[in-house]
């Protein structure tokens, strides 16, 4: 379980860092690049962490992936 969530605050810094760089990029008006980079980096980001909250327990002993 701790393993897990190490994984997952990781996953949403990342995700954080994404966004804040993204915000740069409106700030500065380059709108071009905030798109591509919305289409590239920052979904393989968000996808990161939806994968992680997805994982479902394979038995009703596991739960890794969820928090309790």
């Amino acid at each position: 379980m701790a393993r897990y969530k190490e994984q997952l605050v990781g996953a949403m810094e990342r995700l954080d860092h994404g966004l804040a760089r993204l915000q740069g990029f409106i700030k500065r008006g380059e709108n071009g690049v905030a798109l591509r980079y919305m289409d590239d980096e920052l979904r393989d980001l968000y996808t990161e962490v939806q994968d992680l909250i997805n994982i479902e327990p394979s038995s009703d002993s596991s739960k890794v992936g969820f928090f309790e």
